[in-house]
Formats: structure tokens, C-alpha cells, sequence
């Protein structure tokens, strides 16, 4: 497990000891940034932006798709506890019909990156680049389970986005919300059959379906 942080780490800490970029730019600051939900036929997507401290040694912290949920929980209370700063960005199922998930998500992650206090030296962020953003930033793919800062942000906005399907689960009765996070499993498509769509919907990832003639819930 030790070595596992040590080369979560080795991003941050080549950051730390030499700067970013040809500037050599001092780095004492760096947020990770993560989204989850690019996938699912509703609810939101949903991006995290963590700091963490340039000593941060909690073992277990990786993409969050890696691990259980009771450990994800476990996680998002210590990275919560322990973190210098933690912003949430999302886009709703509206934002995502209106302006496609691509563009959804980059806004929710820009709409993190502004919210975090303080403002970090450079951002890395899994697998995208934003346009809107001056701050420095790093692009790295499958980062979620190369950086222990995108791992973070990885961790958060899921168990986020999850405690938000959880609730949607109550409100909108019968696609199983609860369990299948908006994810188009088995017993969704029965409740989207038997109720039609409901409104946290992405009706743009139901094209096929609404052409079929189904009818919403509201």
C-alpha cells in the first residue's frame, strides 16, 4: 500500500521539487480535478476540485471506479477532513440536453477550479484541458489513477453525485435510482417503460426511446 501512494504521488511531488512548465514556475498549490456521470440517462454530471496538502499519506486513495463503496465513503470523509480546499461544479440533465455532455462537464469542472480557496499554481485534471480557465493546467489521461489529487477529486465527486441519485431515488420512485445511479441497467429501462421519463432525464441520451412515442412524467 505504501508504494501504491508513492507512485500516486510521483506527479505531485515532481511538481513540488521543480516547477511547472519551462517557466519552472514555484508549485506549492495543486488541485486535481475529476468528474463522474458523463454516462448516465439522469441526474447530473458532476465535478470535484481538491488541494491537498503536499504531505497528504492516506493510504487507499485511487480511481474511485477501483473501489467499493463502502470504501469510497471511508475516503471522502478523511480526504474531506484532511484536504486544503474541496469545490463541487455540476451541470444539470437541462445543461446537458442544452449544450451536450462534453461541454457540460468541462463547465462543471471550470465551475470547481473557481470555486476552490485558495486558488491552486496549476490544475490536473483526468483526461480533459479546459479553454476557460487561466490558471496552469495539466491534462493527464487515466489521471484518476495516476495522480493522488485527481484520485481525490475522483472520490469526491462520486460519492457526491451518488448521494444525490440516492435522494433523486425518493423523489422519482421506480427506476431504482438508489442502485443503478441513473445508469441504464435493467430494472431503469423497466421503470422508464412502466412511468415513462421523469424530469432529471438527459432526453438527448433518449432519443430512441422518446421517438418511440413514450411519454414523461412531468
Amino acid at each position: 500500500m505504501k508504494a501504491d501512494l508513492v507512485r500516486m504521488t510521483e506527479i505531485e511531488r515532481a511538481l513540488y521539487e521543480n516547477g511547472s512548465g519551462a517557466s519552472s514556475r514555484p508549485v506549492r498549490c495543486i488541485a486535481g480535478v475529476d468528474e463522474v456521470g458523463r454516462g448516465p440517462l439522469a441526474g447530473p454530471v458532476v465535478a470535484a476540485a481538491v488541494i491537498l496538502p503536499p504531505d497528504f499519506d492516506l493510504l487507499g486513495v485511487n480511481d474511485s471506479k477501483k473501489l467499493s463503496e463502502k470504501r469510497r465513503e471511508e475516503l471522502f470523509d478523511q480526504i474531506m477532513d484532511r484536504a486544503v480546499a474541496v469545490s463541487i461544479g455540476m451541470r444539470d440533465q437541462q445543461a446537458i440536453d442544452d449544450i451536450n455532455i462534453l461541454n457540460a462537464t468541462k463547465q462543471a469542472m471550470a465551475d470547481a477550479i473557481r470555486g476552490l480557496d485558495p486558488q491552486p499554481d496549476i490544475v490536473l485534471i483526468d483526461a480533459l484541458e479546459l479553454d476557460d480557465i487561466s490558471i496552469p493546467q495539466r491534462g493527464i489521461v487515466k489521471g484518476d489513477a495516476k495522480s493522488v489529487s485527481i484520485a481525490a477529486a475522483s472520490i469526491i465527486a462520486k460519492v457526491t453525485r451518488d448521494r444525490m441519485m440516492v435522494d433523486y431515488a425518493d423523489q422519482y420512485p421506480g427506476y431504482s435510482f438508489e442502485k443503478n445511479k441513473g445508469y441504464g441497467t435493467k430494472a431503469h429501462y423497466e421503470g422508464l417503460d412502466r412511468l415513462g421519463a421523469c424530469p432529471i432525464h438527459r432526453r438527448s441520451f433518449l432519443v430512441n426511446y422518446f421517438s418511440s412515442g413514450a411519454e414523461g412524467r412531468g
